[in-house]
């Protein structure tokens, strides 16, 4: 089983159908931005061999006498592959001069993500210990792809034929950070059903950093990840969509949205790591419903349910929708009371998309 591979923004399929029926020019920057996801897995699966050998840091954002300070730490590869390339940006004034939006944006989105999880959760960094958010940009040239490599976020300016800057957006910013919140805390193996849950939670959490930082209502928000992303000529809205799963995009090139939004749609397959890209429209649309049928902001009941349950200890690496369903209904009745209207919401969300408690 694939345990921590490279989590990327644009999934391999997607780049597949780009070489398969673009142009000369697409076909080139999809086949580049895939060769370099291969060195990118060596480094994850690295830092992950890393980390299970060391002790589990406390949580300082709770034990410290002085509050947790964010601390960012951006650097410019150049276009090149040089992940160690100089610091631009970090805390303290803007730099006299700095005019590279790349560089101030994923600065800014760095910050929203990790103000989103201490204000909301309290969790000091993706580690809970106080771990220096450090982004690389300008990776590559025409790098169509945003990834957590497992220390860092790396991020590609686009082709400009399918994908454009890729630090334009909050939202894959704050997907690709929470993959590290869930190797810190959810063990979940990057494949079939427990890798769908991987993606639909860094998809969760992704829209709810947006969310937060707009002070949206579930009715307000558009449930969208990665709208800024697509280039201009692209038929479609974004990457995906957690309120109408296959609907995100229509496109020659990128082919037609496959996320189904209920288990009779479920795609048994090979491709995608067992479909985790695909079949994460499901918990997607899960959490959309639970939203709004509570009505309040998403990140406050429906978000600590799904929170608790990414940290509860009866997740287990290969659990499946209905078992990760169980735990949520567990934990909305532990919070809230078992017969809550929070807990009753719970089981109607996961019986909209045809998983059976």
């Amino acid at each position: 089983m694939t345990r921590n591979p490279i989590c990327c923004i644009v999934p391999d399929h997607v780049l597949r159908r780009i070489a398969e029926n673009g142009n000369d020019e697409e076909r080139r920057a999809a086949l580049s931005t895939m060769a370099a996801s291969v060195t990118m897995r060596t480094s994850r699966a690295q830092a992950e061999a890393r980390r299970s050998v060391t002790p589990r840091a406390p949580d300082l954002g709770i034990m410290a006498l002085d509050p947790p300070l964010k601390h960012r730490l951006i650097r410019d590869a150049k276009n090149t592959e040089d992940k160690r390339g100089p610091i631009v940006r970090q805390e303290g004034p803007k730099p006299r001069g700095l005019k590279d939006p790349a560089v101030s944006e994923a600065f800014e989105y760095l910050g929203d993500t990790w103000d989103f999880y201490f204000e909301v959760f309290a969790r000091n960094s993706i580690d809970k210990a106080g771990l220096p958010l450090e982004a690389v940009v300008h990776y590559r040239e025409g790098y169509d792809n945003a990834v957590w490599n497992g220390s860092q976020m790396i991020f590609g300016d686009g082709s400009g034929y399918r994908f454009t800057r890729l630090t334009q957006s909050l939202t894959v910013c704050a997907h690709e950070l929470t993959h590290g919140v869930i190797q810190y805390d959810g063990p979940l193996v990057y494949q079939g059903q427990a890798g769908a849950l991987n993606e639909s939670i860094a998809d969760v959490f992704g829209t709810l950093v947006e969310q937060y930082k707009l002070k949206q209502k579930p009715g307000d928000a558009d449930w969208l990840i990665g709208r800024e992303i697509l280039a201009k000529d692209v038929q479609g809205k974004a990457l995906r969509s957690l309120k109408a799963p296959g609907t995100a995009y229509n496109d020659d090139v990128l082919g037609a949205d496959e996320q189904p939004d209920n288990m009779s749609g479920f795609v048994n397959t090979d491709d995608d790591h067992g479909g985790v890209h695909i079949n994460s429209g499901i918990p997607n649309h899960a959490f959309y419903l639970l939203a709004t049928e509570l009505g309040k902001p998403a990140w406050e009941d429906a978000g600590r349910i799904w929170y608790a349950s990414l940290g509860h200890d009866r997740l287990l690496p290969t659990s499946t929708f209905r078992q990760f369903a169980r735990i949520t209904r567990y934990v909305a009745g532990v919070l809230f009371g078992p017969g809550s209207k929070e807990s009753q919401a719970v089981g109607k969300a996961w019986n909209g998309v045809g998983v059976k408690l």
